[in-house]
Order: C-alpha cells, then structure tokens, then sequence
C-alpha cells in the first residue's frame, strides 16, 4: 500500500514585490508552481491514497486567484480515482465562527475527503482508516479530540494518525499560542501505522518515534528556511506481519535561496572574493558585518545588489561591529534612527570638512528614504 503525504503548500503566499511575466507576484506564483509539481508526480507514481497535512492555503480567506488554482488542481486529482484525505491547518481554520471554513469548498469531489470542523474525524476504506485532528484553537477540546481518536483506532486494518501541530517540540511553540499535542499521549503513536504530520515546514521524523514524519512544506516562506531541502513523502506500508513501513523522500525543484556575507572588516578583499556565480533566478540575503556606522553611510544597497545582476531579489542586512563608542541601547531608543548616525559622525570624525560631507549625505540618503516611505503609504 502506498500512501503520498505533503502538506503546508501555503497557497496565495506572496511576498517581495517583484511580479512574473503574467502580472502575478512572483512568490505566489512560486507556490503554485511547487504545488503542480506535486500533482504532476502524483499522475506519474499513481499511490493508493493521498494526504494532505493542513495549511492548504496561506490565509483562512484566501484570494479568488487562489482558490481558482486549488480548485482546478483538485479537479486533476479527483479524475484519478485517487481517495485524497485533507485536513485544514492554523492557516486554514478561522479564529471565530463568523468566518466559513475555506475547505468546505471540497466536500462535494467524489474522491476528496476534508476534515476542517476542529475536532476528530474519522475517514474509513476497506482496509485501512484514517484518523484526522485538524488545526485546533483550543487544547482542552483538542484533548477529548485525541482520546476519541484513540478509542477508533482498528487493529484489523490499517491506522493512519493526521495532525496539524507542533510534536516533540512543545517549548518552541507555545509561546506563540499554536496548538501543541500533549507529550503524554504521544503513548498513541505506537497503535498507529504512521502518523502523518504538518506545520513544521522541514522533513524529518520527531524523536525516537520510527513511524511519525513531518513532509514539511512545499516552498520556503522565510529566509529561515533556506537549508531544508522541498517535496513530499511517498510511503509503502507492506502488509506483512510486522506492517513494515518504507519511507522516500521526493524532492522538487524550487527557487533557491542563498545567504552571502562581506566582512566590512576587509571590505573590499570580502567584495572580490564573493561567489556570484550561482544565484541566477535565486533569492539573496547578503549579511554585512563588523560594519562601523560611517562605514555604513559610504556602502550602497545599490552597490551590493549590483554584485548580483542576475538573482531575482536581494536583501541586504547590516550588522554593526560593537565597540567603545557604541551607545547604549537606551541611548538610541531616546534618538531617531538619523541623529543616532549624526552622532556618531559628531564623536568620531574630527576633520571639519568630512564631518560637513557626511553629515550632508546622512541628511540625504534619509531625507530619500523618508520620501519613498510617504510614496508607498
């Protein structure tokens, strides 16, 4: 039995600005991109079922575009014949009951089951059952939803667990008021053939636990994210004695994101030994550090994204080098972020003529800044 897990795809995400040759901002379109690759394996691998661990959608009310893909992707999947379980993720679960959930919009394909309404469902075939625990707001309701979920499972047929929730890395997380499943149920696990989970958006399986995967997200919505690798798993759960299960990771292709750092320090030996030559089409974050403040003042963003003339974005991050002359940080809360430069300039440079000069420029670069701000508000 085969069984293709992804999740997170984050449909309608959209980020940078920057639009593609159809006038759709570039990111989104990023997301759908990865998304049709997944549907375009699923043709090609045909697996006995498909799940869907949560975050279909970037937001609880996504936008018409969105909804439109979804649908004439799930279109393509539902002509396979192909049962395909979904469940609805944090993104995807309204915080009040004013708002329709987003996946009801599914409920009437004949192959595609959703389970959206925050509390356990159960989806059974003839040998197998799937025990789904959407995206929950409130724990103590989750906690009735989990031992439910218990009492279902079948020893005669296969048992497979969905969840949308932080596992195994409850410290993380609950800060943030995510739902996290409770440490001391972990126990029901065991009963299961594989646990299938979403929200974490990198693959891997969770503590010492040989059956529960997160697949992980399809695409990257944070530079934070740029060392995990994209796709989905396709697991063969055999059907012997010991319901042997065999996990592949399948990777897809995506935009890449690279993180590049100059060492102001030796700024111009860090500009000249800079590797460029990958990041054609890619995502760029370059890091400035050890950067003094009046070094700041001379160093472009122009001049550094003129180092990558053929990457989509660049970003750029400057990391200031602390020294003696550094203000407290209660200092530069009491001053704006110009008159702290102004300061600097004041403390450090002696020279009348160069005070003047860059002072003007200090004045200039954030008399542009304010200016582009105004423009965009």
């Amino acid at each position: 039995m085969t069984i293709l897990h992804f999740s997170d795809t984050h449909l309608g995400y959209n980020d940078l600005d920057i639009l593609d040759k159809n006038n759709i901002n570039q990111r989104e379109a990023d997301f759908y991109d990865a998304f049709s690759q997944v549907v375009e394996q699923i043709k090609e691998i045909k697996p006995d079922y498909i799940i869907h661990t949560g975050d279909l959608f970037h937001r609880s009310s996504p936008s018409n575009r969105a909804i439109t893909y979804a649908l004439e992707k799930f279109n393509e999947i539902d002509s396979l014949n192909i049962p395909f379980i979904l469940i609805a993720g944090n993104h995807s679960t309204p915080r009040t009951n004013l708002s329709s959930p987003i996946l009801k919009i599914f409920e009437n394909f004949k192959n595609i089951y959703v389970s959206y309404s925050q509390k356990y469902k159960k989806i059974e075939f003839n040998n197998i059952i799937f025990h789904t625990l959407p995206h929950m707001n409130d724990d103590t309701t989750a906690l009735s939803q989990i031992e439910l979920c218990e009492e279902n499972i079948d020893v005669t047929k296969k048992n497979i667990m969905m969840l949308h929730c932080s596992v195994g890395a409850w410290y993380l997380m609950q800060e943030f008021g995510e739902w996290v499943y409770p440490t001391n149920k972990e126990y029901i696990f065991s009963k299961m053939d594989y646990v299938a989970l979403g929200h974490w958006h990198g693959f891997g399986s969770v503590g010492n636990h040989e059956n529960v995967y997160y697949s992980g997200s399809t695409e990257r919505t944070s530079l934070n994210d740029k060392r995990n690798e994209k796709g989905f798993i396709l697991l063969d759960i055999k059907d012997d004695l010991l319901n042997t299960l065999n996990i592949e990771y399948k990777q897809i292709s995506i935009r890449p994101i690279f993180q590049k750092q100059i060492n102001c320090e030796d700024y111009e030996s860090s500009i000249l030994n800079i590797d460029t030559s990958n990041t054609k089409d890619a995502i760029v974050e370059v890091k400035l550090t050890n950067l003094l403040a009046l070094q700041s003042i001379d160093i472009s963003n122009k001049e550094i994204k003129e180092l990558f003339p053929d990457a989509m974005s660049i970003s750029i991050k400057r990391e200031f080098k602390k020294t003696a002359n550094n203000s407290s940080v209660e200092d530069i809360e009491a001053l704006s972020l110009e008159d702290f430069f102004l300061e600097h300039i004041k403390e450090d440079v002696k020279d009348e003529k160069e005070n003047d000069r860059l002072k003007l420029k200090v004045k200039e670069l954030f008399s542009t800044y304010e200016e582009s701000n105004n423009d965009s508000a």
